[in-house]
């Protein structure tokens, strides 16, 4: 399991950072949230260059998907991975799911 976050740089890009609760005690406590959403994407999709429309977590329940940011890095978020999406920003990223099945996932949309 990884928690990962995606963050706008002061470039514009989009860029990757490990967190670990260790690191990151926030993310132990409760977080304000505006509800949840559950979201099946079938094996294949792809979705061009965009950002996350709001900061939000994104936990991979089934599946798997691959994240690309401007650089060119590409990240694989599988079950129970977590992704911290914050580039609400700049380029933003590319999505895909690969390995051959639907990916579902639940996205948790924090409070302003």
């Amino acid at each position: 399991m990884a928690i990962v976050r995606l963050y706008t740089g002061d470039d514009g890009q989009s860029h990757f950072e490990e967190l670990t609760l260790d690191s990151h005690p926030n993310l132990t406590t409760m977080q304000a949230a505006k509800g949840v959403m559950f979201r099946l994407f079938e094996a294949g999709y792809f979705s061009d260059w965009h950002h996350a429309p709001q900061n939000q977590y994104v936990v991979t329940l089934s599946g798997e998907m691959e994240i690309i940011v401007g650089d060119g890095t590409k990240r694989r978020f599988g079950v129970g991975d977590v992704l911290v999406a914050e580039d609400t920003t700049g380029q933003g990223h590319t999505t895909a799911v690969i390995g051959g099945g639907p990916r579902l996932s639940m996205t948790v949309p924090l409070a302003d």
